[in-house]
């Protein structure tokens, strides 16, 4: 078994804790040590596990160790990771034993992720890096993520969409296919998309309309 640790203990962190027990209640292979959070005081405990520390400790710890970033925003969870530089950490896929992947030889899913439980990905689509697909998502065929993206439980993506890096997609949105979403942009809880979403933009609504731009 591997020793794995947790960056985030606060609710997502905790809920990824629980797709790690899945995990080895299938198939013994993660020891879980604690976590790691800059908002929380060492030695404290979360879920009777301690608190490690924070990028500071993670950057120093001396043996091989798997880091999974629970962190929500993606803007917040690019700077962290980015903040790492630690030849002994690892960043390993986690994906809950409920998934259903149609077809694995044609889905591409990159390092750091994190997949719910429930979640469904059909064929030929391409998941970046340190994206976190919520409870019960669906990606459709042909689609694209990119990294550091963020789809909060029951989000809808049809096929053959193109998602740009440092998207986050609120809870229950759905994209229609063949749609263009701009990085850094955000969709809003329940949204539907029907048209390209520009880059840093903030849409809304039944259809999705623009409310505002981040820049």
């Amino acid at each position: 078994m591997k020793d794995i640790a947790i960056f985030g203990a606060g609710g997502f962190g905790r809920e990824v804790l629980t797709i790690i027990n899945d995990i080895n209640k299938c198939c013994q292979t993660w020891n879980f040590i604690g976590f790691f959070d800059d908002g929380k005081k060492k030695g404290e405990s979360v879920h009777g596990y301690p608190v490690l520390g924070g990028v500071e400790d993670l950057n120093t710890w001396k043996t091989p160790l798997s880091v999974v970033v629970a962190i929500g925003s993606p803007e917040v969870k690019k700077i962290i990771v980015e903040k790492f530089c630690n030849s002994s950490i690892s960043y390993p896929t986690i994906i809950h034993p409920s998934v259903l992947i149609g077809d694995n030889n044609s889905v591409e899913i990159g390092n750091g992720c994190i997949i719910c439980a429930s979640n469904i990905i059909t064929t030929d689509s391409k998941i970046g890096s340190f994206v976190i697909l919520n409870l019960a998502c669906t990606v459709g065929h042909d689609t694209v993520i990119g990294d550091y993206s963020s789809f909060m439980p029951t989000c809808n993506i049809s096929g053959e969409v193109n998602i740009g890096e440092g998207v986050y997609c609120g809870t229950g949105a759905k994209i229609i296919n063949q749609k263009n979403v701009g990085k850094l942009s955000t969709i809003g809880a329940g949204a539907v998309v029907i048209k390209d979403v520009p880059d840093y933009a903030v849409v809304a609504g039944v259809p999705a309309k623009i409310i505002k731009y981040k820049q």
